[in-house]
C-alpha cells in the first residue's frame, strides 16, 4: 500500500505546529532548570549549610523530572503508535501547561516546610511525562509529514522548540532579574511559570488544526503493533541502545554548557554577575536558533550523521575555553564563547530527530525513538548537572573534571553514530537516507 500524500500545506503546518509545541514545552522545561540553578536551592532547601549542597538538591529535584521520561516516551509512545501522533501532543501539552503553572503557585519552605520540596517533586515529575512523551510525537509529526528530500530540514523544527524555549526562558529570568530589589528571589521567580497558562493556550489552537501524519495512517491501515514496546525492545533492541549511546552530549551536554555552566559561572568561585550570564545564555540559545535550520538544511544535502559527528568534534574542542573564559569576567568573551559553543551543539541536535526517526520502522518509530531519546536524557540529561557539580566539589572547585565529562560523552556519541545503521527495508522505512 502506497503512502498517502500529505495535503497542501501540510508539511508546512505540521513543521509550525511541531515549533510552537517543543517551544512551550521545552520552555517549561527550562524554566523550572534555570529556577534550579538560581534559586530552588535557597526557597526549597534552605535548611543545607553548604550553598553548593542547596545546589545539588535543587538539581537532584531537577532530575527526577528525567528519570519520569522514559514512562512518558512509553505511555504516549505507545498511545502514538496505536491511536496517532496528534492525539498523544495534545495530551503532553495540557499536562505540562498545568504542572509548570502550578509550580508557580507554589509556596516555599519558609511557608509550607517540607511540603513544599515535595509537591515540587511530584510536579516535575508531571512535567517529566508531558516531554517525555512529546518530543516523539513532534518530531514524527514533523518529519512523516515532509518531502522525501527535505525531511532533516523539517525535522529539525522540532529542534528548534528547544532554542526557542531556552531563549524564552533564560529571556524570562533576565527580565526578572532586571526589575532589582530583590523581585527575582521574592516574587519574580513565578511570573515565568504563570507565564505558562497563556503560551499553552496558544500551542494547543495551532495543534489542534494539524492534520494526523499520513505515514501513521498507513500504519493504521495496515494494522499497528498491539504492544509497540514489547515488539520494539523484541526487533530493535541493537538500535535502542545505538540511539541512547548516540544523544548524550545532544541531551546531557547541552546541560552541561547550560544548566550546570549557570550555576557553576554565578557561584562563589567565579562569581560571574547573573545578569551576565543569564544574558549570554540568551544570545547563545538565539545563535542556535538561527543556526539549526541552516545546518540541518545542510544535513539534507551531505548527510544528518555527518553533520552531527563534525558537531561533536567541535564540541570536545570548546570545552574547555567555555570554562576558562568564565574566569576573566571579560562579558564580550563570555558572549562570543557560548554563542560558538551554542553553534556547534546545534549540529549535534538539530539533525537528530530524523536520524532517530530513519532508525525504526513506522509501526513502532514513536515508541522506538521516544525510548531511546527519553531513556538518554534520564541518564545523560538528569544527571549531567549533578555528576558535574558533585565532580568538581570533590576536586577542589576546578572546572577539570567537567570538562573531562563532556569530551567523554562526545566520544561515546561518536563510537555510537558511527555503528548506526538505518532499517533494512526500504518499504520498512521510508527515512533510510536520513541516516
Amino acid at each position: 500500500m502506497g503512502e498517502r500524500s500529505a495535503p497542501s500545506g501540510g508539511p508546512r503546518r505540521a513543521a509550525v505546529a511541531a515549533f510552537i509545541g517543543t517551544t512551550i514545552e521545552w520552555y517549561d522545561f527550562y524554566v523550572y532548570a534555570t529556577a534550579a540553578a538560581l534559586l530552588f536551592g535557597d526557597l526549597f532547601f534552605p535548611d543545607t549549610k553548604d550553598p553548593l549542597v542547596g545546589v545539588m538538591a535543587s538539581f537532584a529535584t531537577y532530575a527526577v523530572g528525567f528519570f519520569a521520561r522514559p514512562l512518558g516516551g512509553i505511555i504516549f509512545g505507545h498511545f502514538g503508535d496505536r491511536v496517532g501522533r496528534k492525539s498523544a501532543l495534545v495530551v503532553t501539552l495540557l499536562m505540562m501547561g498545568a504542572a509548570t503553572f502550578l509550580v508557580g503557585l507554589l509556596p516555599t519552605y519558609d511557608s509550607i516546610g517540607m511540603l513544599a520540596p515535595v509537591l515540587l517533586v511530584v510536579l516535575r515529575i508531571v512535567q517529566g511525562l508531558a516531554v517525555g512523551g512529546e518530543w516523539g510525537g513532534a518530531a514524527l509529526m514533523a518529519v512523516e509529514h515532509a518531502p522525501e528530500k527535505k525531511k532533516t530540514f523539517y525535522g529539525s523544527f522540532a529542534q528548534l522548540g528547544n532554542s526557542a524555549g531556552a531563549l524564552l526562558a533564560t529571556g524570562a529570568f533576565s527580565l526578572m532579574n532586571g526589575l532589582g530589589d530583590g523581585a527575582l528571589h521574592t516574587w519574580g521567580w513565578r511570573v515565568p511559570f504563570l507565564a505558562s497558562a497563556a503560551l499553552v493556550l496558544v500551542g494547543l489552537f495551532i495543534r489542534l488544526r494539524v492534520e494526523e501524519s499520513p505515514v501513521f495512517e498507513r500504519v493504521l491501515a495496515d494494522a499497528p503493533a498491539a504492544l509497540p514496546i514489547k515488539e520494539a525492545l523484541r526487533t530493535s533492541w541493537r538500535t535502542v541502545l545505538l540511539g541512547i549511546g548516540a544523544l548524550p552530549v545532544a541531551i546531557g551536554g547541552y546541560y552541561i554548557t547550560t544548566t550546570f555552566l549557570l550555576a557553576y559561572a554565578t557561584g562563589p568561585g567565579v562569581g560571574v554577575a547573573e545578569q551576565v550570564v543569564l544574558d549570554a545564555l540568551s544570545f547563545a540559545a538565539f545563535v542556535e536558533l538561527v543556526a539549526t535550520l541552516v545546518i540541518s538544511w545542510l544535513g539534507d544535502r551531505v548527510g544528518a550523521r555527518r553533520v552531527v559527528i563534525a558537531g561533536l568534534v567541535a564540541v570536545a574542542l570548546l570545552a574547555a575555553p567555555q570554562f576558562t573564559v568564565m574566569g576573566t569576567k571579560n562579558t564580550l568573551l563570555i558572549f562570543g564563547m557560548l554563542g560558538l559553543m551554542r553553534l556547534a551543539m546545534s549540529a549535534t541536535y538539530g539533525p537528530m530527530a530524523t536520524l532517530l526517526a530513519g532508525m525504526f520502522r513506522p509501526d513502532i518509530r514513536y515508541t522506538g525513538m521516544s525510548l531511546a531519546y527519553q531513556v538518554a536524557g534520564a541518564v545523560f540529561g538528569g544527571l549531567s548537572p549533578l555528576a558535574a557539580t558533585a565532580l568538581v566539589q570533590a576536586y577542589g572547585g576546578g572546572p577539570a573534571p567537567a570538562i573531562a565529562l563532556l569530551i567523554g560523552m562526545c566520544l561515546l556519541s561518536i563510537g555510537c553514530l558511527a555503528a548506526v545503521r538505518p532499517a533494512r527495508r526500504a518499504a520498512e522505512n521510508p527515512l533510510p537516507s536520513a541516516v
